[in-house]
């Protein structure tokens, strides 16, 4: 088991009971497992918020470590323990 830190902003902590930061004792796991572990055991409501059939929704701005994923490899990145990883929602109603 590894410890990481999940940051959620822009609107996201809504959809996860208002928490804007959850602590995670998880197995050892990719970001698009993560994503997926979060929608299953952690999502209150609206998931076609979160996700799309396959992956996260475009929109949702993803930093590990305050580093963006597309940088270290998006969705296949191996989350490591102590890890800090933020959901920054852009999308916003008008």
């Amino acid at each position: 088991m590894i410890q990481v830190f999940v940051d959620f902003s822009g609107g996201l902590e809504d959809l996860f009971g208002r928490q804007k930061e959850l602590q995670l004792n998880i197995e050892e796991m990719s970001l698009r497992q993560l994503v997926f572990h979060l929608k299953d055991k952690h999502l209150q409501m609206k998931p076609e918020l979160f996700v799309t059939g396959d992956g996260l929704r475009p929109g949702i701005i993803v930093l590990v470590n305050d580093t963006d994923w597309e940088l270290i490899g998006k969705d296949l990145y191996q989350v490591q323990g102590q890890d800090r990883i933020s959901f920054i929602s852009t999308l916003h109603g008008g």
